[in-house]
């Protein structure tokens, strides 16, 4: 239920976004903003907000298959809004590298659920690295994608060639494990068993 609600949180806000340039401008990560205006909320706003319809709906589609799925586990641990509070936590998490090496940089701007979403996938991935996640149509065992999407993100961020905030992925994927493991470390031991039994196999 919190998933749905955040989802559509963020198409709501996304959508207004798209028709008042200035709530956008407002939402967005400037770091400048953060840095001299205090506007530290932007660290959790532009998490809401998105550069079209298909980087919002990419986002959302991924948050609704894997953010249910982990949701209850969540509400055991901490409560019914434990969902959300990893959700939102993640997002500044993920964000807080790229405003730290571009703080200083007024030509810079970030936005997207991705490092939040990142986050989602990757516990979810700790939990069941051999459930099959559809890439392109195609069916993927989930741990098989972390490597590639890891893999991936830290060559493209290298590249630097496109105006993908890939280091927000590394960052969210990182802190989805690391929290998952801290909340329940025996989810470090079901991961191992999990990985050393394909399902495939049995």
């Amino acid at each position: 239920m919190l998933t749905l609600i955040v989802i559509a949180v963020t198409v709501l806000v996304s959508w207004l976004a798209f028709q008042r340039p200035r709530l956008l401008e407002r939402l967005i990560l400037w770091p400048p903003a953060i840095d001299k205006k205090r506007q530290y909320d932007r660290l959790v706003t532009h998490g809401f907000i998105h550069a079209d319809w298909q980087h919002l709906l990419f986002n959302m589609i991924t948050l609704f298959f894997f953010g249910q799925t982990i949701e209850p586990l969540f509400a055991d641990y901490m409560g019914p809004l434990g969902f959300v509070l990893f959700y939102l936590s993640a997002i500044v998490v993920a964000i807080l590298p790229t405003y730290l090496r571009h703080r200083h940089d007024p030509s810079y701007r970030s936005l997207g659920a991705s490092g939040g979403v990142s986050a989602v996938l990757f516990a979810f991935i700790l939990l069941k690295p051999w459930s099959l996640i559809f890439v392109f149509f195609l069916p993927v065992p989930a741990i098989v994608y972390a490597v590639a999407y890891v893999g991936y993100s830290f060559y493209a961020e290298r590249l630097g060639h496109d105006n993908v905030n890939h280091s927000a992925h590394l960052s969210g994927a990182a802190y989805g494990v690391l929290f998952m493991l801290l909340m329940d470390p025996g989810v470090g031991g079901t991961f191992v068993r999990e990985l050393t039994n394909p399902q495939f196999l049995r």
